[in-house]
């Protein structure tokens, strides 16, 4: 999959964002699963892989992977309480929740 079919979600911090695929890109419905992904783009040298059941997060500093971290499992804990799974939201919802945990929408003119 080339870089052409990620699109930036939301910018975590300098350095750091959540990426999502086009509609086009997916696969067959039934084989869906949504997936929040995190790139620390900053070094320390150190390789970070941190997973859970609905989110990857590679890279960064120590710092930048634990605010990665701290982000992923504070949107999961705002979907839980709204009895909800990732698969579940609209984009929306999904926007209203990841502003709720501190994440701010990338402006697309600025890239």
């Amino acid at each position: 999959m080339g870089n052409h079919c990620l699109r930036r979600s939301f910018d975590l911090f300098t350095g750091c964002e959540f990426v999502s695929v086009p509609q086009m890109a997916r696969l067959p419905q039934q084989n869906q699963k949504a997936m929040i992904v995190g790139v620390g783009l900053d070094t320390d040298g150190h390789k970070r892989i941190t997973q859970g059941d609905n989110f990857a997060l590679v890279g960064g500093t120590k710092d930048t992977h634990e605010q990665m971290t701290e982000k992923a499992l504070k949107i999961n804990e705002k979907l839980a309480d709204r009895g909800k799974r990732l698969d579940d939201v609209s984009r929306e919802e999904f926007d209203d929740i990841a502003h709720d945990v501190g994440l701010h929408r990338d402006d697309p003119e600025q890239n």
